[in-house]
């Protein structure tokens, strides 16, 4: 995420140094670890330690889903997109086996039909 991005997401963000309750120890790096999750499609799991316990970021971005944070931050980067992960090729879509062309059920070969008589 690039610093003119995040000027635009962190005063959207929960847990601010000011706000009431728990404040997050850094907004910043926990966005990060929510756009890796979503950038390589890994199971919260195999969060990367550098990002903190999985299961604390998972928590957090749940609340931040219920509170309607992440529409606010979607909303305040999106007014200018850059295109960079438009491009869709076949390296990423894949089609079940029947939207291929295949088709399914059983095959009689006529060379089994005579073998069997």
């Amino acid at each position: 995420m690039t610093d003119a991005q995040w000027a635009k997401m962190e005063p959207l963000c929960l847990g601010k140094p000011g706000d009431p309750g728990r404040s997050g120890n850094n907004n910043r790096l926990f966005v990060e670890a929510v756009l890796w999750i979503a950038r390589t499609g890994s199971p919260w799991r195999d969060l990367p330690r550098a990002f903190g316990n999985w299961m604390s970021v998972y928590t957090r971005f749940r609340d931040w889903a219920k509170a309607g944070v992440w529409k606010r931050l979607f909303d305040a980067v999106s007014d200018e997109p850059d295109m960079e992960y438009v491009m869709v090729d076949a390296t990423i879509v894949k089609v079940h086996r029947h939207g291929q062309g295949a088709k399914g059920g059983r095959k009689t070969r006529p060379s089994a039909a005579l073998k069997a008589v």
